[in-house]
């Protein structure tokens, strides 16, 4: 089914009729909406996401972020989705290396400015990456953080001009953990290891019982977002 709406009334129609739906059936709906202009982000935390929109619509392009910074075991997750699960891993890189971004902006850009190194390499590719399609798939929760309490379930992101579609806004973290313990879902092992979210390894710490499950990404710069759910 092709868009027939505006872009943003499309998203606030759905937005109303499926705040009370099933994560499938939100997810239905995008597949049915979007077709192959339809895509799912994934940062390897785990496969929950990846495993609910592949049993709707089984070769989804998965993009996942390749930063260059990341944890081994995120990298590992990665490969394990794409060999497991019937979907279409695209790896996206920032324009520049590592070591290209080192020789032209300073080493430990992360430690010194932190938003600018996010949107280097994340939120620019992101960017890039998204342009072949009307809408993407996240897991953002509103439980996440505060700065996530008003996620809707369907949105309309003006910034980058698509509908951005969050099947599992209203779950808990309570309601992920059966889901994953009921659906054998593939895990990122740094879960088990005090990570309960996941980021670049510079800017990620464990996470201390009773701490935000957020607090250990960017710790102690005041930073929440790295500007791609924004």
């Amino acid at each position: 089914m092709s868009v027939t709406l505006d872009g943003k009334a499309l998203a606030e129609r759905a937005a109303a009729e499926l705040e009370e739906a099933p994560a499938t059936e939100i997810i239905r709906w995008a597949a049915e909406t979007f077709g192959d202009r339809l895509c799912l982000t994934s940062s390897m935390a785990d496969a929950l996401m990846v495993d609910l929109v592949s049993r709707v619509r089984p070769g989804v392009d998965v993009v996942f972020l390749d930063t260059g910074y990341h944890f081994a075991e995120t990298i590992g997750t990665r490969d394990a989705v794409a060999s497991v699960y019937p979907v279409n891993l695209i790896n996206v890189t920032p324009a520049r290396t590592v070591a290209e971004q080192d020789r032209d902006l300073g080493p430990r850009l992360h430690g010194r400015n932190p938003d600018i190194c996010c949107h280097l390499r994340k939120v620019e590719p992101l960017q890039q990456a998204l342009e072949p399609y009307e809408a993407w798939i996240s897991g953002v929760r509103r439980d996440e953080s505060a700065t996530r309490r008003g996620v809707g379930v369907v949105e309309w992101s003006a910034r980058r001009g698509m509908v951005k579609v969050n099947p599992i806004a209203r779950w808990t973290q309570g309601d992920v953990d059966a889901y994953i313990a009921e659906n054998g879902v593939l895990v990122n092992p740094l879960q088990y290891d005090g990570y309960p979210s996941i980021g670049c390894a510079p800017c990620t710490r464990r996470v201390a019982p009773g701490e935000d499950p957020r607090s250990g990404r960017w710790s102690g710069t005041g930073k929440t977002e790295c500007g791609i759910h924004l």
